[in-house]
């Protein structure tokens, strides 16, 4: 058994950099991985819940306390995997650390040999008693399936019933039956298929040659409100069909004018030779362009209109069931025996007699459920209304979750749902339900088509569910993607590499974590990822698949009772709209984290430990968390930040994600613990900071990740006391103390990129330079990414937002130049060190609706040559040209020598002299590092080697400055290439 007083070895050292290379890897695994069994958001990668496990389970060698017998017995069975260690406590350190970095490769998890050892370990340091792992927030159970893996018990809660369903099957389902339950599964699922298929194979008829359609693309529709128009607008975001490299296919409207009466549009199918060709889509933003009149239709009308529609993803037919309005059939996808790839067809009658034999049907299904006082087959609760600013549907009439169905979409969902409730075996039952998931989540009205993949894309993997203009629609009863076969597949592969044989018991159970069920000092490790402050609607997001499980599963009663999953409890911040009548607050949210903490305080051992992982990147998230942990009585121990995001991932304007999250370690506090002092805090502060900043460089770990992983070690020396006072007596708050360690941070920062200048040491570097460099070299430092350079230089790029955002939305309109930043981080950097942002505004940077951005160079040169050298350089760009024609700097100045535009056309004369090439008194370092660089740009050879002889006579910031920015500004930055080609020019 471990002491009591022996440290773990997560609370001295971790393998950051190799686990975090199998942590980032792992996301990218689409199949054949547990994490493809059910959706869930914001699941962390097994690779970091294994390693960090293996941390906490382990004592540290090189501590006094621990056991002999346990390195006796660590060396003997590291010696199975990567040969026996030295004989030094160090050495057996090391070769534990490099076994949690090895074992962390999802490519080992499921060896046997690994197995073994790793269970060995754990067992050697705890003995006979099993190890019981809790966490309350399990989500998606990446945390205790891998405590099973390790060989520890495990108690698993979620509030969520969603949840708590995914979590059964994963601790529970598969350990008990194992492998086998693939095989059972495909053939319950052939079965339901079957029989929906021989109730509804009219609803999707083969083509008259034989050719199996597919998939079935959609737009919505609105009518033009121009005069002596009305024609009928398709809401297409693009008329892209197929985008491949090999082959290319897309929609060719025309339109028609029927003599006295109104326009319509028609489409060809055809195959482009030129991206150029291809028409742009009809509605950005929910603004409607009508393609026969070019009005557009704003987009207060766009939301009316499709209201009266519920949303619009239905045809509306008259009473022949000829089609008169709503949503229109863009052409059909196809499969064609013989014939490879997908081909494409317009649609004909045929197309929509099926679609109105299916809104038949289902009217009469749902009065058959009405007339019997039954559920209705098909979901009728209505979408809440709390979270608008992410789940927008319903401010287009999408008010009730069958509204994001078809109704043969809708028809076919309820039939399979139907069959999946007479399956005998609950457990094969609970299978069937999560692919139903998977099968709705491909199958609703809100399905993108991705013309370069030739497939739809999932609903729900954002954390999002906004309004889609287009849609695609599948044919779930066949074989391809989007069918409901196919969701069983995936659902089959990910069986067996979530299976381990397990050693060691689980338990679920749907619970809130502000009220715990286990008793005191029963959880030898308390192991959590809780919610992330406004960043994910769990509760909101997690209806959509809750609906249909409530239909679809015989056993859980919960389902069958609850309208909705919980909310009120549901440790989370709503983001606010205007149409939000009540939403949980921030005050909610640090009460609920604060008091399920404390539950975990009561449910730790007193020798047990914590970790708690986040990874948010907004000041208020981190501090809301930070405060309950503290008030509850946690003391951070260490702090690991792990790169659990893929570069690729929707990144980072103002949503909350991270590449790396951060693990921080914890023990519950002593109840002696000692009061302590302001003084004494701040003395050892900044080496603490200092030196773990240097560590986690080291490791890879950058920008907003380094500085939200510094707050961790800081802490370790504030939280381990009851509290903080001045020599004053005043108790020193949480806020307070993180000034400090922003402040500090940005200090450290700015002496590692900008250096110390000459004459200027005794100031301090964060003094060296003017405001604007040094808010500039800060907020390039903050947006680097962790093991992998510099960070995009636009905002989101798969979010979609400028797509479907309402005018009115927080989001900017579409993507803009530059770097941004979330404001509150910007001004925590800035105010500590003297840098006042407002003085600032227009002229480097530019805030908008809580996000700070950068503004690039090419923004500046107005500012910085007035609006004749701007004319000039926005002539030579439209002509296409290499080089630019020489610029007028600093327009204040006389000027002397006339000097010739060059280029066909437009050309324009203005005078310069060599000494107006001196910069003005009030223009900054950073002014004439942008001015250099946009001379470089401009081609003015002769006039950028005058600046930098200039600068170079008048100090060394200029060139210090323009080194620090090469070092910062993206590897494939226009930034980053001016600077390093106008750094090669400076005279030697």
């Amino acid at each position: 058994m471990i002491p009591k007083e022996c440290t773990r070895l997560a609370e001295v050292d971790f393998p950051i950099a190799v686990v975090s290379k199998h942590a980032a890897r792992e996301k990218s695994i689409r199949h054949g991985h547990p994490s493809t069994l059910h959706l869930w958001w914001a699941r962390r990668p097994l690779a970091a819940c294994r390693a960090m496990l293996l941390g906490l389970l382990l004592p540290d060698p090189c501590d006094q306390h621990c056991p002999a017998d346990f390195k006796e017995r660590a060396r003997r069975l590291l010696e199975k995997v990567q040969g026996r260690p030295g004989g030094t406590d160090d050495e057996l350190r090391k070769h534990l650390l490099r076994f949690i970095g090895d074992f962390a490769n999802w490519d080992l998890a499921a060896s046997a040999q690994y197995m073994e050892v790793s269970r060995g370990l754990v067992k050697a340091a705890h003995g006979d008693e099993i190890p019981l792992v809790v966490d309350p927030f399990a989500g998606g159970g990446s945390i205790p399936l891998e405590a099973l893996r390790l060989g520890c018990d495990t108690f698993a809660s979620d509030l969520n019933p969603v949840a708590c369903l995914i979590l059964k099957v994963v601790l529970e389902d598969i350990p008990r039956y194992g492998p086998e339950l693939a095989t059972e599964l495909r053939e319950a699922g052939n079965e339901i298929r079957e029989a929906a298929e021989r109730g509804l194979r009219e609803l999707y008829p083969l083509d008259s040659d034989g050719a199996k359609p597919i998939t079935y693309l959609w737009a919505r529709t609105v009518r033009c409100e121009s005069p002596n128009c009305g024609a009928e607008i398709p809401l297409l975001r693009s008329f892209w069909l197929c985008k491949k490299a090999s082959r290319k296919w897309a929609l060719k409207p025309s339109v028609r004018r029927p003599k006295g009466g109104t326009p319509q549009i028609d489409y060809e199918i055809y195959e482009p030779s030129d991206e150029r060709e291809v028409q742009s889509g009809t509605v950005s933003r929910a603004k409607a362009r009508c393609l026969c009149c070019n009005a557009v239709l704003p987009p207060g009308r766009v939301r009316a209109q499709l209201t009266t529609q519920q949303g619009g993803a239905d045809v509306v037919f008259d009473r022949n069931g000829r089609r008169t309005g709503g949503a229109r059939l863009t052409a059909i996808v196809t499969l064609k025996n013989g014939a490879q790839g997908r081909n494409y067809r317009p649609p004909t009658e045929r197309d929509y007699d099926a679609v109105y034999k299916a809104v038949k049907r289902l009217e009469q299904l749902t009065l058959q459920a009405a007339r019997a006082n039954k559920t209705s087959p098909v979901p009728n609760e209505r979408i809440p209304r709390t979270e608008l600013r992410r789940i927008s549907v319903p401010l287009y009439g999408i008010e009730l979750f069958c509204n994001l169905f078809t109704a043969r979409q809708g028809l076919c969902l309820a039939k399979l749902a139907e069959n999946s409730c007479i399956l005998d075996k609950a457990v094969i039952n609970r299978l069937v339900v999560l692919s139903l998931d998977k099968t709705a989540d491909l199958n609703n009205a809100n399905t993108r088509w991705k013309p370069d993949a030739e497939c739809p894309v999932q609903t729900l993997a954002r954390h999002d569910l906004p309004m889609a203009w287009d849609f695609a629609e599948a044919a779930p009863l066949g074989t391809t993607s989007g069918s409901f076969l196919s969701a069983v597949e995936r659902t089959a592969d990910s069986i067996g590499p979530t299976y381990c044989a397990s050693i060691s018991s689980a338990a679920t159970q749907e619970a809130d974590a502000c009220s715990h069920p286990l008793p005191d000092d029963s959880a030898k490790v308390w192991f959590t990822d809780p919610p992330y402050y406004d960043s994910v609607p769990y509760a909101h997001l997690s209806d959509f698949f809750f609906v249909w499980e409530k239909r679809a599963l015989v056993s859980f009663d919960k389902f069958k009772t609850d309208e909705l999953t919980p909310k009120l409890q549901e440790c989370v911040v709503d983001r606010p709209h205007s149409l939000i009548p009540e939403a949980k607050t921030a005050d909610h949210f640090e009460e609920r984290i604060r008091t399920a903490m404390q539950e975990g305080v009561r449910i730790t051992e007193r020798d047990g430990i914590a970790c708690v992982v986040f990874a948010h990147k907004t000041t208020e998230g981190w501090e809301a968390l930070l405060s309950g942990m503290i008030k509850a009585g946690w003391v951070i121990k260490a702090s690991w930040p792990i790169v659990t995001e893929m570069q690729s991932r929707l990144n980072a304007r103002d949503n909350a994600s991270l590449a790396a999250s951060v693990h921080l370690v914890c023990r519950p506090r002593s109840e002696n613990a000692l009061i302590g002092d302001w003084t004494d805090v701040l003395r050892e502060l900044p080496n603490r900071v200092s030196d773990w900043m240097n560590r986690l460089q080291d490791e890879g770990i950058r920008g907003a990740d380094l500085v939200f992983a510094c707050i961790g070690p800081a802490l370790e020396i504030f939280s381990r006391y009851s509290k903080v006072e001045t020599a004053e007596g005043g108790e020193v708050k949480l806020a307070e103390f993180l000034e400090k360690v922003w402040e500090l941070v940005g200090k450290i920062a700015l002496a590692q990129v900008l250096g110390p200048s000459e004459g200027k040491a005794e100031t301090g570097a964060e003094g060296a330079l003017e405001e604007d460099a040094r808010l500039t070299a800060l907020f390039l430092w903050t947006l680097q990414s962790s093991n992998g350079g510099n960070a995009d230089s636009s905002g989101d790029e798969e979010t979609g937002e400028s797509d479907n955002a309402e005018e009115d939305d927080d989001t900017p309109q579409g993507k803009t130049k530059g770097f941004s930043l979330i404001f509150d981080v910007a001004r925590r950097f800035a105010q500590p060190l003297g840098i006042h942002l407002p003085d600032w505004e227009g002229r480097i940077i530019e805030t908008e609706k809580g996000v700070v951005r950068l503004l690039p160079v090419s923004e500046r040169t107005k500012q910085l040559f007035g609006e004749e050298g701007a004319d000039i350089v926005a002539d030579q760009l439209e002509r296409g040209s290499k080089t630019a024609p020489q610029l007028n700097l600093f327009p204040d100045r006389e000027e002397n020598v006339t000097v010739k535009g060059r280029g066909r056309s437009k050309a324009k004369a203005s005078t310069i002299s060599d000494e107006s090439l001196q910069t003005r008194r009030e223009a900054t370092t950073l002014d004439r590092v942008h001015a250099a660089m946009l001379l470089q740009k401009g081609g003015r050879a002769s006039a950028l080697r005058t600046l930098l002889k200039a600068e170079q006579d008048r100090s060394p910031d200029f060139l210090r400055l323009a080194n620090a920015l090469s070092a910062l500004y993206p590897k494939d930055s226009e930034e980053k290439r001016l600077l390093d080609a106008m750094l090669l020019a400076v005279p030697r």
